[in-house]
């Protein structure tokens, strides 16, 4: 484990039994309020976009919008919010996807993005990949490349990164910490 990785994993906290009894969520509010790892996190997370070329940072609603905003600004690139359906004004382009128990839908500005740009998804949490999955979709109908998928945390037993595998077509998938 890298000095990176072990400040990060140092300031992620367990809460047992929420939201609901049996799981234990991560809560990344701790990191968030350290300005050395939250810096980390940044700073890694740009590295990873310009290491991949991209021209967008793509933040999936909510968290991703903390993660996704000061990686877009160190590394000099434009920010996208991809949001829950219903909350941008606007022309959007929507993506459902299923989720455990219905489905949901996501959407994004439609002008935001276009055929030149290579885009970074940023995410907190790589759980089942349903929002990813949806979030690709979304980017390559709007006629952007996708150039990889960036996360804090992948919840490995969840096989997020097998599902994603094929519709990631060869971009690289980073996750900076496996729980």
């Amino acid at each position: 484990m890298t000095d990176i990785q072990e400040l990060l994993l140092s300031r992620i906290r367990d809460v047992a039994d929420y939201p609901e009894p049996g799981v234990m969520f991560k809560d990344i509010t701790p990191l968030l309020a350290d300005p050395a790892a939250f810096t980390a996190l940044t700073d890694t997370l740009a590295g990873i976009a310009t290491a991949t070329g991209a021209t967008k940072i793509v933040g999936l609603e909510a968290r991703g919008f903390i993660l996704g905003a000061p990686v877009a600004v160190r590394a000099g690139l434009g920010f996208i919010p991809v949001r829950k359906a219903g909350k941008l004004p606007g022309a959007t382009l929507r993506q459902a996807y299923d989720l455990e128990y219905g489905s949901a839908e996501i959407e994004v500005h439609a002008e935001d993005l276009t055929s030149g740009d290579r885009v970074l998804i940023v995410d907190d949490v790589l759980a089942t990949g349903g929002t990813a999955e949806a979030a690709v979709h979304l980017i390559q109908r709007a006629g952007a490349e996708v150039a990889g998928l960036a996360v804090l945390m992948e919840l490995g037993f969840l096989g997020a990164r097998t599902r994603l595998g094929p519709t990631l077509a060869g971009a690289p998938l980073e996750a900076l910490l496996q729980v």
